[in-house]
């Protein structure tokens, strides 16, 4: 997932202006460090953190680590990177648990922040953790509140307490006590309270979380703010803390701010770090808010850790292991083993944010927006339709099974045939890796041999250039042993490769990669 679009859009515009350049002038810098002020502006960012950001940026863009540095351009994008991370909170913040369980976790912010939703989600995260929560319908306001807590309860498999109908009827400080009575005597370790909101801030709204507050003295204060309102939600996260006091803030509805005006705010307004985000509307897609991976994700250097992370939990240990020594041993990788490793990487989540959190997607959003989710299924149905023996070994299948999977499918005999050969494909990767050719086609990827046709082609024509070629001046670049561009900034960040020659190797990639960003 790209977030904060508009802004990692800005951002990226400007430091191509950089590109190229082996020393940088105080007019550099300054025209730089105007560029993100106003990009920061647009994005509604707080002005007091807008002028802290830029003059801690201008300070150290003007000082000898960047004067000093083998390329001056990129450390000023890790300038920048480092003081996204310190606005967005420095260190990742975790829950804190009582000493004693259960852990009582309070909930608050306004009506239609996502905090129902939210409870839910968070009641996930924490089952999947390993904790035993309990949800608190203590909303008893708004209509429905406690039906809907109640779905949310049942589809995330986690216990719930709603002893009043709500609807305006019950007293939510004695549905509270006697939640956190009931998870002390059935063992669950966490007490998570919904409570209720308004469509403002008001004295009778805080009272009642007062004495919430103070009738079950929770261990976390969480305010759920919904991220697309901008400096709004960071007005409210103020009153909230005057009033009643938070501890940390959890950012609803990130998925869909293309500013990030709350998120880049909140922390140095409020005092308060960001604990927790919501990115979507599975009960799934909530993520610990890590600053350090949020500011490459606008910087558009990708977030390889979360990816690992959700890697991890798609992919059983027995799996991986199966498949590793499957390859190792020289084994055929099979239709089966396809399957296998399709539903997993649809088990992570949309693909589409999967592929975003890679290093320079920013330049590839129109492919992102364009690929269709259903091709996973289309295909999975494809090999579902298939015996167990074809899916063993595919040169069996003639034109006649070819035809009866395709019916079986509810699709074309064409899409059978391009499956199989993606897959053929997908094999000889599989071999050459084995083989420890590395992957064809990733030319000047590091880790991977085997460059492709084009690059081969390439290095064939420097070779042959030879005498012809002009003779640098500089002993280094004329041995070869420093590149003659080193000045040049990947527009990737700092992840060392730019998105143009991606886009070119992608004509290179093995049929399997390329259809799935094509959405063939």
């Amino acid at each position: 997932m790209i977030v904060f679009t508009s802004l990692s859009d800005r951002l990226a515009a400007t430091f191509k202006n950089l590109r190229g350049k082996g020393r940088l002038s105080e007019a550099d810098v300054d025209a730089t460090v105007r560029e993100i002020r106003t990009a920061l502006l647009d994005a509604d960012v707080a002005l007091p953190v807008v002028r802290q950001f830029t003059d801690r940026v201008r300070e150290r863009a003007l000082s000898s680590e960047v004067n000093q540095a083998l390329n001056p351009a990129q450390q000023v994008v890790k300038i920048v990177h480092e003081e996204l991370v310190g606005i967005l909170g420095g260190a990742t913040r975790r829950l804190q648990y009582a000493k004693n369980p259960p852990t009582v976790i309070l909930l608050a912010g306004l009506q239609g922040a996502g905090k129902t939703t939210l409870a839910g989600k968070l009641a996930l995260h924490l089952k999947d953790a390993g904790h035993a929560p309990l949800l608190v319908a203590a909303d008893l306001q708004r209509p429905n509140a406690v039906d809907q807590l109640s779905v949310v309860a049942e589809r995330a498999g986690v216990a719930i307490h709603a002893p009043e109908p709500g609807n305006g009827v019950g007293d939510p400080i004695v549905v509270a006590r006697s939640g956190i009575e009931l998870a002390k005597s059935k063992l669950y370790d966490i007490v998570i309270v919904d409570t209720a909101g308004r469509l403002a801030i008001d004295e009778e709204l805080m009272g009642q979380l007062r004495q919430v507050r103070d009738a079950i003295t929770p261990d976390e204060t969480l305010l759920v703010v919904d991220a697309m309102i901008g400096q709004d939600s960071v007005r409210t996260a103020v009153a909230f803390d005057e009033a009643i006091g938070i501890d940390a803030v959890v950012l609803s509805k990130l998925d869909g701010d293309a500013r990030g005006g709350a998120a880049l705010s909140i922390v140095t307004v409020t005092g308060k770090p960001i604990v927790f985000a919501s990115v979507g509307e599975k009960l799934t897609d909530l993520e610990t808010f890590h600053p350090d991976r949020m500011a490459s994700r606008i910087l558009d250097m990708g977030d390889v850790l979360t990816l690992i992370e959700q890697a991890e939990r798609a992919f059983d240990a027995e799996q991986t292991a199966r498949m590793a020594s499957k390859v190792a041993a020289g084994d055929d990788f099979t239709l089966e083993d396809f399957l296998e490793q399709m539903m997993g990487l649809k088990k992570m989540g949309s693909l589409t944010k999967i592929l975003g959190m890679l290093p320079g997607m920013g330049d590839m959003k129109a492919q992102l927006e364009d690929f269709d989710e259903r091709e996973l299924d289309r295909v999975a149905a494809i090999i579902r339709s298939m015996t167990p023996a074809e899916r063993a070994d595919h040169k069996i299948l003639n034109g006649s099974r070819r035809a009866r999977i395709a019916r079986g499918a509810g699709v074309e005999v064409s899409a059978v045939n391009q499956l199989v050969d993606r897959f053929v494909e997908a094999q000889k990767v599989m071999k050459q890796m084995r083989a420890g050719g590395g992957m064809p086609g990733m030319p000047g990827m590091p880790g991977f041999g085997g460059a492709g046709k084009r690059a081969k082609a390439k290095q064939k024509a420097q070779v042959q250039k030879g005498k012809g070629a002009k003779r640098s001046g500089n002993p280094a670049k004329r041995s070869g042993a420093v590149p003659a561009e080193s000045n040049s900034l990947p527009t990737g960040g700092l992840t060392g490769f730019d998105p143009d020659e991606l886009a070119a190797a992608l004509g290179e990639l093995p049929p399997e990669f390329k259809g799935l960003l094509d959405g063939k």
